[in-house]
């Protein structure tokens, strides 16, 4: 998507003066690829999964949130490309703007691709979101290891599902939706966030 297309869709849906969500200049420049999950409580708590993909970030609603159980496949529906700047938002939106609710940075980190073609050599992650199956390493502070996004469904209800790959980091027993529930950026819990929020008015 264009620049300015992705732009406009992105404030399409806001009233900045109304929200604290980053404004968003432009596509931010290519470095390290980063992902972010940002735990929210919209009209659903469900979990922003986003991932840095030429200078924006590509996202996904997680209703269930991301699993480390191999065995677990969690539906991702993906929503509109986000700026980079949108990396470090937590905050609370007002109740009558779109997303509106409590936003955590529940967890972030680096990326890395690790799908191949059959000659070994890296497919670029535009090619496998064209083709609907992404592969990437997740090096953050609660996630760590292999993950799959993978296409099921096209057309004007798309949806992907978010698996995690069967390797040393999986672990059945855990949880980290239920165990991990403060902030990697300041670590507030949900309520922490609203409470300091509801002060600042």
């Amino acid at each position: 998507m264009a620049n300015k297309e992705f732009l406009e869709t992105y404030h399409k849906k806001r009233d900045f003066d109304m929200s604290s969500e980053p404004f968003g200049e432009s596509k931010g420049k290519k470095k390290k690829e980063i992902f972010v999950i940002q735990k929210h409580s919209a009209r659903n708590l469900h979990y922003d999964f986003r991932l840095s993909v030429d200078g924006v970030l590509k996202s996904w609603a997680v209703p269930k949130g991301p699993s480390t159980n191999p065995a677990d496949k969690r539906l991702a529906i993906p929503t509109e490309d986000h700026p980079m700047e949108y990396a470090d938002f937590e905050g609370v939106i007002p109740k009558d703007q779109y997303g509106g609710g409590t936003v955590m940075l529940w967890d972030a980190g680096t990326y890395k691709n690790t799908k191949k073609d059959e000659e070994g050599n890296l497919i670029p992650l535009e090619n496998q979101l064209e083709h609907g199956h992404l592969k990437f390493n997740l090096n953050g502070k609660k996630l760590k290891g292999g993950f799959s996004l993978i296409r099921f469904e096209k057309g004007k209800d798309e949806k992907w599902l978010l698996k995690k790959d069967n390797d040393e980091d999986a672990d059945a027993r855990k949880n980290p939706t239920s165990t991990e529930n403060k902030s990697v950026l300041t670590g507030r819990t949900m309520n922490q966030i609203k409470k300091d929020s509801e002060k600042e008015d």
